[in-house]
């Protein structure tokens, strides 16, 4: 196994990977292709044991919705004459999904999409060939990757075989499994036509499969197979303009979805190492100036960081991490992901022509996604809330986002919205959960005055 594979002590993976069962296919030792004659070339023996592994999930959560005419009312113009009108009042409504997910472990554990399980309220799995229907709870969850842990309530269950994703190749016989549309499990056949895929713009971490087998909606969170029936991938998404699909196709490694999935059992979260800068590629033109012609350009270096910390300077062209030699920006970024907080690397960059090195100390990557619920005392019951990262759209903004509020919930009654961006608790500023979470705790048995970023504009409400 390579290191650091997840963060983890080899005796604490070790029992981590016994728990869920994920065990290595065998290399491939020779490709074969198909002969002429009269025989039937099929792939039954290939998918009737991994289509066995993959379940359909059904979600249920709350969603806030506007009135068609709410852009109108809720224009400054408006509301100086008519202040708030039932036009302008979001509604909160019910809202159905369908994904898959492919089973890891004999005990339950089912890895999916982060998206097809997030802010759900309700999370319903359904096994291959059965009626039965099994109440799922997150075990872990992974915006950054796109991929969550998800755990039911049976044992002996059928898992899958994962490859070495290191190992395929373009014009490998791929298989998608899932259950798109919601009419059961379903098998599309392709090839894998491009490897490594970045800067798709779905992932903050990308390292995609591409293939022409189809992914349709509901296939999200199923299983991609080679020819063997081991797991190669996760069906993440499609490109297309319509929602049909055209062919590209984009599933999440096997080695990277084995790392996720034994870190999220095991600790609930990813932490990830941090360096502090923004990077680029080079360009053609970048390239004449530069003695080394593949590496990650340093764009820009945070204050405070690892990288400032390290004195490393816009401009440097980072070339090699310990051994691993760097070919593009978004190699350093997946392997920068990998690593543990403080942990310390040598770093090799080129400077006005020189090959220098330095040591650096990783700092901690800002966490992912915390639900409150009726469970967790120190948050609002229904509330779910999210760490604004620097990869967030709001980065600019210093709270917390409010992601999901829970129809009749204490939060609902108290007034939060979704989208809504938490500031300060009385006279406390906010800018994380933790924080949140300290500021109601001061006085639990008063009322406090939440202040949030609404729109444009700030509101406030009451809590006790």
């Amino acid at each position: 196994m390579k290191k650091p594979l997840l963060f983890l002590s080899l005796s604490t993976l070790w029992l981590c990977a016994a728990t869920i069962d994920i065990f290595q296919a065998p290399n491939v030792t020779q490709r074969t292709t198909a002969a002429n004659g009269s025989a039937i070339l099929s792939y039954y023996d290939s998918v009737k044991e991994a289509k066995k592994s993959v379940v359909n999930i059904a979600t249920t959560s709350t969603v806030t919705v506007n009135n068609q005419l709410d852009l109108m009312f809720n224009d400054p113009f408006f509301k100086q004459f008519f202040g708030e009108t039932p036009f302008n009042k979001p509604q909160q409504r019910k809202s159905s999904s369908l994904g898959s997910g492919v089973i890891i472990s004999k005990d339950g554990y089912i890895v999916t999409n982060n998206h097809v399980v997030s802010g759900a309220e309700e999370i319903i799995v359904t096994l291959f060939n059965s009626d039965k229907e099994y109440k799922a709870k997150i075990i872990g969850l992974d915006s950054k990757t796109d991929l969550a842990v998800i755990k039911i309530d049976e044992k002996n269950l059928q898992t899958i075989p994962f490859a070495n994703s290191d190992h395929l190749q373009e014009g490998d016989v791929v298989f998608a499994l899932g259950n798109p549309f919601g009419i059961g499990s379903t098998i599309t056949q392709g090839i894998i036509s491009a490897l490594n895929k970045d800067h798709v713009g779905l992932n903050q971490y990308e390292n995609f499969i591409q293939t022409d087998a189809s992914i349709n909606p509901g296939n999200s969170g199923g299983a991609l197979i080679d020819s063997r029936g081991a797991l190669i991938g996760i069906n993440s998404a499609i490109i297309s303009r319509s929602g049909d699909n055209n062919g590209i196709g984009f599933a999440i490694p096997s080695n990277m979805v084995k790392k996720i999935a034994l870190s999220l059992v095991a600790n609930g979260k990813i932490e990830r190492g941090y360096l502090g800068v923004s990077i680029g590629d080079l360009t053609s033109d970048l390239k004449e100036i530069y003695t080394n012609k593949e590496g990650a350009l340093i764009m820009g270096v945070e204050e405070k960081s690892a990288a400032d910390e390290a004195k490393l300077k816009r401009g440097d062209l980072v070339i090699k991490v310990n051994n691993t030699k760097i070919k593009n920006a978004n190699e350093l970024k997946n392997l920068i992901g990998e690593l543990n907080p403080q942990e310390k690397i040598t770093l090799t960059y080129e400077r006005s022509n020189k090959i220098q090195t330095t040591t650096v100390k990783l700092h901690k990557m800002d966490g992912d996604t915390v639900t409150s619920s009726a469970t967790d005392k120190d948050i609002i019951d229904g509330l779910t809330l999210e760490n604004i990262t620097d990869a967030s759209r709001y980065r600019n903004i210093k709270g917390v986002l409010v992601t999901n509020v829970k129809e009749e919930s204490k939060a609902a009654k108290a007034g939060f919205r979704a989208g809504d961006i938490i500031i300060q608790v009385g006279e406390s500023a906010i800018a994380s959960i933790d924080e949140f979470k300290a500021a109601l705790n001061k006085n639990k048995k008063g009322k406090k005055a939440v202040y949030l970023q609404r729109g444009n504009g700030i509101a406030v409400i009451v809590v006790q």
